[in-house]
């Protein structure tokens, strides 16, 4: 026997946590060369960029829990309807199974074993996982989604938020921007390691959309500030 681990039994965190590490790093590298480059004080830039950190962590935690819990209250219903649908016309429901089988490649005497089998097995089980695709590995689970959301947004936006301590002259808004850049690229990558994927695409994806939400922000700040001043 060997064993195998599939990247699918990660989805559910990988996928929250790579959103909140993104949006932490976007986000709060945006909101910190939009006043640098609208001409604030160094006292203001921290302050902004800590609100975006904890303001944002929370957000996103609150986010994904109530749209994860939005999924699994979908799950519950969809697993009450098919114990109904198997008490009601438990005939129907195996003549489904059989159906389904055959759909995917077996003959029709070897579709209604395996319905019939399966059925004796885990009829329940087998309907959520073969009806309707679904199985513990993709189920909805709120807290953890809300966990890896929090914690990825706010090591994500602490990563520009450090930048400001390197860098206090006008060129802040490009030295962000460009360690931010960074930042994304090397979490594309991990992304991408973490899921068993090719590195190039997340990482172009990742950098091309953070660079474009950097530099139309770094554009409106430039922009407000000469008004303004």
């Amino acid at each position: 026997m060997h064993e195998e681990t599939h990247a699918v039994t990660r989805i559910g965190w990988l996928r929250a946590a790579i959103l909140g590490a993104n949006d932490g790093i976007v986000s709060t590298a945006s909101l910190i060369a939009g006043v640098a480059a609208a001409g604030a004080s160094e006292a203001s830039i921290l302050v902004t960029g800590t609100a975006g950190l904890v303001a944002g962590a929370m957000s996103m935690a609150a986010g994904e829990y109530v749209s994860v819990s939005s999924q699994r209250d979908a799950e519950k219903s969809d697993v009450e309807l098919e114990k109904r649908h198997l008490a009601a016309d438990p005939e129907f429901e195996l003549e489904e199974l059989t159906q389904i089988y055959q759909a995917r490649g077996l003959d029709r005497m070897l579709a209604e074993q395996v319905a019939v089998q399966l059925t004796e097995h885990d009829a329940l089980d087998t309907h959520l996982r073969d009806e309707l695709g679904m199985t513990d590995a993709l189920a909805a689970r709120p807290v953890q989604a809300a966990a890896a959301s929090a914690v990825s947004f706010a090591t994500g936006a602490a990563l520009p938020l450090a930048t400001v301590l390197i860098d206090r002259g006008d060129t802040l808004p490009f030295t962000v921007s460009a360690a931010s850049l960074a930042f994304l690229a090397i979490l594309g990558a991990l992304g991408a390691w973490a899921g068993k994927a090719p590195m190039l695409r997340p990482v172009v994806r990742v950098t091309f959309w953070g660079a474009a939400a950097m530099a139309v922000t770094i554009a409106i700040g430039s922009l407000l500030g000469t008004t303004v001043g």
